[in-house]
């Protein structure tokens, strides 16, 4: 039998392995092919494949699910609550404003409340800037619940057992201020986070905030940022120093028993801690802070603005649905008059009175008008408008007369007249210092005021035809019950409002022609009939 040869397989030789003598040194190399992938892994790498994608989908719809859930909560919340009050029919205070926009009178609310309109043009930036540091400084990031804060304020109530800070925002803040509730519960945290959510919902952040800079509580009747800042400090809330800006921050928070009026010591506590709040976020320098914690707390309210009074009365009286009413007044020159006013009142003795009307004779505003010297005087009936009351004009009808004489060409004013002492009939007019210039010229007894020149051409003029003629430019005179008109007109016997006679002499600047004057800005004169008339011939 023969035998088979022995075959060898390959063998991998081994680096460094000693060879045999004789032996070759090149052997086949064969590498190993990799391993076929099973079936059963391809399989379960699909199975899982597809398991992932299940979860993946199991996931979505689950958050699909919580979020339809979450948002049928808050809309069946939406539902429970009701609508939310967005302030529209809010009841501010009526604000008189003069050209400028200044503020001269505000008056209460209803209520009793000092509630002036505020938006972030009327403040300081600097208060907007400590207020959201303070209070919610992810104001512009969130829509009415920030619920950063509110685990904060979680946290701090359960690890040390008291409210250390509320979390609400400002917004929540604003959703309370329209619906006060008595007691703070859990009910009413869920409810301010309800509103504060529809309210960003139906409103800007700038309406917003204006609704908290006009509703937050400043103790006392006070409210809104721009009525503490004028009954504390006496100036509107657009220039404001830092202690002056954190002490309005810290006040809303606990207003009665933070009023510095009242609790100095707890106010200016609670403006320590603005200014430290805010120091820590590095808003301001230490010296900064340092200064503003050495200013003083104001320790009494101030009163209210109170310029132009009268005219505030008349223009919310003709406009009461407006809440702002702007002035044609010019505010520091109604101050300065009404300063005048008041010295020149003293100095005449308490029974008598003094009225001021300034206008411009182009346009026909009124830049000033001082209806008393003091509307508060009692004694000098200081609520009486003065310059629409009928008082004697005294010499100032005189330029009329000589006017309508030029106008008839019986005088010009270089025409000589006599200032002697003169008889009509039971009437015989005195000049005021009981003395006489003899022949003049007409300019010349304008100039003096004489009497007697006056009366002779209103003789020949006619005292009717007078009365007619300012009647019908607007100011009407007024006689003495069942007295016809006479010679004494010319001198004073007679009638006519201040607010009249000022018109009267704006027609003679524009020439003769006479408008009514205007003192609400928008609102037409209050004589629109008798707009452009002509008082005399130039």
């Amino acid at each position: 039998m023969s035998k088979q040869p022995k075959t060898t397989s390959p063998q991998r030789e081994e680096v460094g392995a000693p060879r045999a003598p004789g032996e070759g040194v090149s052997r086949s190399i064969q590498t190993p092919e990799p391993p076929h992938p099973s079936p059963l892994r391809n399989g379960e790498r699909e199975h899982r494949h597809r398991s992932w994608h299940r979860r993946v989908a199991f996931a979505a719809a689950g958050l699909v699910w919580i979020a339809a859930a979450i948002a049928g909560g808050v809309t069946g919340l939406f539902q429970a609550f009701g609508p939310a009050p967005l302030g529209h029919d809010l009841e501010v205070s009526t604000v008189v404003v003069d050209r400028d926009g200044k503020l001269l009178r505000a008056y209460l609310t209803s209520e009793g409340r000092w509630r002036l309109s505020a938006t972030r043009k009327d403040v300081d930036p600097r208060f907007l800037e400590a207020l959201l540091a303070y209070e919610d400084k992810r104001f512009f990031h969130h829509r009415g619940v920030d619920p950063l804060a509110m685990m904060r304020a979680a946290y701090q109530l359960t690890t040390q057992g008291h409210i250390v800070s509320g979390g609400s925002t400002i917004t929540m803040q604003v959703a309370r201020l329209m619906e006060p509730r008595a007691k703070r519960s859990l009910y009413a945290k869920l409810h301010e986070a309800v509103r504060a959510l529809q309210l960003e919902w139906a409103l800007s952040k700038g309406e917003i905030l204006s609704l908290y800079l006009t509703l937050a509580p400043y103790g006392g009747n006070l409210e809104g940022v721009r009525a503490a800042s004028l009954a504390y400090f006496g100036k509107e809330p657009r220039r404001l120093t830092l202690g002056e800006t954190a002490l309005l921050v810290a006040l809303p928070q606990s207003p009665e028993l933070r009023r510095p009026d009242r609790y100095p010591v707890a106010a200016k506590r609670a403006r320590d801690r603005v200014l430290d709040r805010i120091a820590g976020r590095g808003l301001y320098s230490a010296a900064e802070i340092a200064h503003a914690k050495e200013e003083p707390v104001p320790t009494e309210r101030k009163p209210m603005p109170m310029v132009a009074p009268h005219s505030a009365d008349e223009a919310s009286t003709l406009s009461p649905k407006e809440k702002v009413l702007r002035l044609t007044i010019d505010g520091f020159l109604q101050r300065t008059l009404e300063k005048l006013a008041r010295e020149r009142a003293q100095s005449l003795g308490p029974d008598l009175s003094v009225a001021i009307v300034v206008i411009d004779n182009v346009s026909g505003e009124v830049l000033a008008r001082v209806a008393s010297p003091d509307y508060f005087d009692l004694r000098r009936a200081g609520q009486v408008d003065l310059t629409r009351a009928v008082r004697s004009p005294g010499s100032a009808l005189k330029p009329f007369i000589y006017g309508i004489g030029f106008e008839d060409g019986l005088i010009h004013p270089e025409t000589l007249i006599d200032d002697h002492p003169i008889h009509y009939g039971n009437y015989a007019p005195e000049n005021f210092d009981l003395t006489y210039q003899g022949t003049v010229t007409v300019r010349r007894a304008l100039q003096l005021s004489l009497n007697t020149p006056a009366v002779a051409v209103l003789d020949e003029v006619g005292p009717s035809r007078l009365i007619a003629r300012l009647a019908q430019a607007g100011a009407p005179l007024v006689l003495p019950k069942s007295e016809a008109p006479g010679l004494a007109l010319g001198l004073g016997g007679v009638g006519i409002r201040l607010i009249d006679l000022t018109m009267l002499y704006a027609g003679l600047a524009r020439q003769g022609t006479v408008a009514p004057l205007i003192e609400q800005i928008g609102q037409p004169g209050e004589r629109a009939g008798y707009r452009g008339l002509r008082l005399s011939r130039p």
